[in-house]
């Protein structure tokens, strides 16, 4: 049986609220992390570009 993989939509979800939970700097290099993962998987069924840019907006936001 294969692998279960999240929709796009959820995983998407799942690392913003990541993202958003983000307290300390460690915490913002594991969300960093995630992102990455979310491009390698779904960069393979063509997701939008527009939802790596939000992402990685989003992190850049909670840096400051």
């Amino acid at each position: 049986m294969k692998p279960q993989h999240p929709t796009l939509t959820e995983a998407y979800k799942k690392t913003y609220d990541t993202i958003e939970s983000c307290t300390t700097e460690e915490q913002l290099k594991t969300a960093a992390s995630m992102i990455e993962n979310f491009k390698t998987m779904y960069e393979q069924v063509g997701y939008p570009k527009a939802l790596s840019y939000s992402l990685n907006r989003a992190i850049k936001r909670k840096r400051l």
